[in-house]
Order: structure tokens, then C-alpha cells, then sequence
């Protein structure tokens, strides 16, 4: 939990879960929720462009976040769905979608037999 992963080539970076673990995690979550707009929000592409170049390929990497700011913010939300489009983020959860993430998370468990 909270913590900085390795990746296969040396690269470093930060997540909120590395499962099963940070030196050798094959599934990673990032949570972010906000309640406000401003460059907290930008600098979330900045995470996200760590972890996805830190990550192994087949790693899955669970973005969750929520909060009305993004209705102000949609640029900033459809740079990370491209992130997902383009195979970087696994998938993208809200708080709406939260027992999909738990079925997801139980699903991808299993098929790295964590």
C-alpha cells in the first residue's frame, strides 16, 4: 500500500497498491478523488505517465477516481481515457462502478493466480 514499485527495466514509481507485491506486482491501483480543480489534476497525467512506462506490459493498472470537478476538467479525463484506449490503463473506475472493480480485481487475481 502506498508505496514505489519496481518495474522490469529499472523503472521506478509510485501507486497506491502493488499486488502482490512492490518488487514484483502485477497488479497496480491508482486512486484519486477531488473535490477541487487546479493542477493536482494535471498532475495526475504525470503519475500515470510513470507507472505506465514503469509497469511490465502485462501488468494490470486499475484507475480509480471520482469527484465533480471533472465535469471543469475535460481534457485533463480524456487524456486518461486515452491512456486506457491505447492499452496503458487496464480500465477506469468511478465510485458508481465500484463493485465492477471488485469483480474485476477477484477476475484478474485469478488469472495471475494471486
Amino acid at each position: 500500500m502506498r508505496c514505489t514499485f519496481s518495474g522490469p527495466l529499472g523503472g521506478v514509481a509510485k501507486c497506491d497498491f502493488a499486488i502482490p507485491t512492490k518488487v514484483a506486482p502485477r497488479i497496480l491501483i491508482e486512486a484519486k478523488g477531488y473535490g477541487a480543480t487546479g493542477s493536482k489534476m494535471t498532475d495526475i497525467l504525470g503519475d500515470i505517465r510513470t507507472i505506465i512506462s514503469a509497469k511490465r506490459h502485462d501488468t494490470a493498472f486499475l484507475f480509480f477516481t471520482d469527484g465533480l470537478t471533472w465535469k471543469q476538467r475535460k481534457s485533463d479525463l480524456r487524456k486518461i481515457i486515452e491512456f486506457q484506449n491505447t492499452g496503458g490503463i487496464t480500465r477506469i473506475y468511478t465510485y458508481a462502478l465500484v463493485e465492477q472493480f471488485e469483480a474485476d480485481l477477484k477476475q484478474i487475481k485469478a488469472e495471475y493466480r494471486l
